[in-house]
């Protein structure tokens, strides 16, 4: 039987971009999620109309409400509080989501408020490159400052960022458009620095406005298993997790880059530029909590750099995440594992891994803020949507959790993804994670129903008990 604290908190997660549609409406801005969206359009769902949480999100936490959700982790949409990014705030903007924020209090639901999702207002972009320009991150702190004043007698639990050492992997999410790749590198190192800036400046600020808020990053977790017991296996392996997840979080905590991660950007030539006093704001960057999101593990082995292929470059295989990296790692099948039909590698064990992994190295209260099982969910005939397979991986999942609080994790809560079908980058409305059914195609709106799904009077259950009853 699993066993969780009394105050332990269970809760679903979503994105502003993914979700709310109305994209134009509101005096909301663009931003770049929605004109990548845009690009494939012609093909898949784009952001316009999403899951229509902009002109259902009454509905939509009602269900929530019944779910027994007791925290809602869902982001704000920066281009809908400022459409210019740092410009003029937006009144309808801020009522939008002062009007979410009430409902969920009035519901009981705790707001688990995601300052920055993926959705850079794209007029910043237009200015400034985003965040190659340390403008960005003054814009940031600005946007952020506003929703601690409007928004901070009813928040507690503030996100800063989601996912910014996946982001930064990926050129579409950044708005990098350099043929040459290190060029592209030196770029990415730049903006992951100002990102680093702006998640310091905005916890600083939260601090000072909200002494008894808690603030902290999501990341994208990483547990990568060498291929072999050769110990450049093993190496290749601890060094896919170092580069791609745990930089991020040594920068957070500590405020500055570790020795092995400088080495690695100077001996590529790609050392961010940094300015006097930054090291001072850095440091007001340690969190109070972890966020991590947790989907699959992976599997690496050595791949040494020769003349034609220096290290640190990167190749893809048809994955703009997992990259091949030379005189590092190269991406691998783990042949123990069964993976979703889109390719995720299921692994249950792996999630225990990292939880106490982060614990160990940070001694930080953690929170899971998405996992799940994105598939291609069948409506029946009748109304009725049956996911036991869903249900069998979050179980599991959650028994991991479970298993880790026991060996002594300090996990405060689990928010898996998504509350409702939501809008997938890259496979729209044919990827479904949530616990209710959108009743909707990529083409064809239909009449955007909300079905709760077998799984969603499951996770009710585990809810209601506690998670004692799996």
């Amino acid at each position: 039987m699993a066993e969780f604290p009394n105050h332990f908190l269970w809760g679903a997660s979503s994105s502003a971009f993914q979700i709310e549609g109305g994209w134009d409406e509101g005096g909301k801005g663009m931003t770049v999620a929605d004109y990548n969206s845009f690009k494939r359009s012609d093909r898949q769902a784009d952001s316009k109309t999403a899951s229509d949480f902009y002109h259902h999100w009454e509905e939509d936490i009602d269900l929530m409400a019944e779910l027994g959700m007791q925290i809602y982790r869902f982001s704000l949409s920066w281009a809908r509080i400022i459409p210019d990014g740092d410009g003029e705030e937006n009144p309808e903007g801020i009522a939008f989501y002062n009007k979410v924020i009430n409902r969920l209090k009035e519901k009981n639901i705790e707001p688990f408020v995601t300052l920055y999702h993926f959705d850079l207002p794209y007029a910043l972009v237009e200015k400034y490159n985003g965040w190659e320009d340390r403008r960005c991150a003054y814009a940031f702190e600005k946007y952020a400052r506003i929703c601690f004043r409007e928004y901070g007698d009813r928040v507690t639990y503030w996100q800063v960022t989601n996912e910014q050492n996946l982001m930064i992997r990926v050129d579409e999410r950044m708005n990098i458009n350099e043929p040459d790749p290190l060029k592209a590198d030196r770029m990415r190192a730049q903006m992951d620095y100002h990102m680093f800036l702006g998640h310091a400046l905005v916890t600083k600020a939260c601090h000072e406005i909200l002494p008894d808020a808690k603030i902290g990053p999501a990341v994208s977790s990483t547990c990568t298993y060498p291929l072999t017991n050769k110990p450049e296996d093993v190496w290749a392996a601890k060094m896919n997790d170092y580069y791609k997840t745990v930089y991020c979080l040594d920068m957070h905590y500590y405020g500055r880059y570790s020795g092995l991660y400088m080495r690695y950007l100077e001996e590529r030539d790609i050392v961010p530029k940094m300015e006097e006093g930054d090291e001072e704001i850095l440091k007001y960057g340690r969190p109070d909590y972890i966020a991590f999101n947790y989907y699959r593990t992976l599997c690496a082995s050595w791949l040494p750099a020769d003349e034609e292929h220096p290290a640190g470059m990167r190749v893809y295989r048809g994955n703009e995440v997992d990259f091949d990296q030379y005189g590092c790692c190269r991406d691998e099948r783990n042949n123990n594992l069964e993976a979703s039909e889109y390719g995720a590698q299921i692994d249950p064990m792996g999630l225990r891994i990292v939880l106490n992994d982060y614990y160990a190295r940070y001694h930080l209260p953690m929170i899971i803020t998405e996992n799940g099982l994105g598939m291609a969910d069948t409506l029946t005939e009748d109304g009725r949507v049956h996911d036991d397979y869903r249900i069998d991986y979050l179980r599991k999942h959650i028994q991991a959790c479970a298993d880790a609080i026991k060996d002594g994790v300090d996990l405060m809560g689990y928010s898996p993804w998504s509350f409702e079908d939501l809008l997938s980058s890259h496979q729209g409305f044919r990827k479904r994670y949530g616990f209710v059914y959108i009743n909707r195609e990529d083409m064809d709106l239909k009449d955007m129903g909300r079905i709760r799904k077998d799984s969603f009077y499951w996770y009710q259950n585990v809810i209601r008990t506690n998670g004692k009853e799996l």
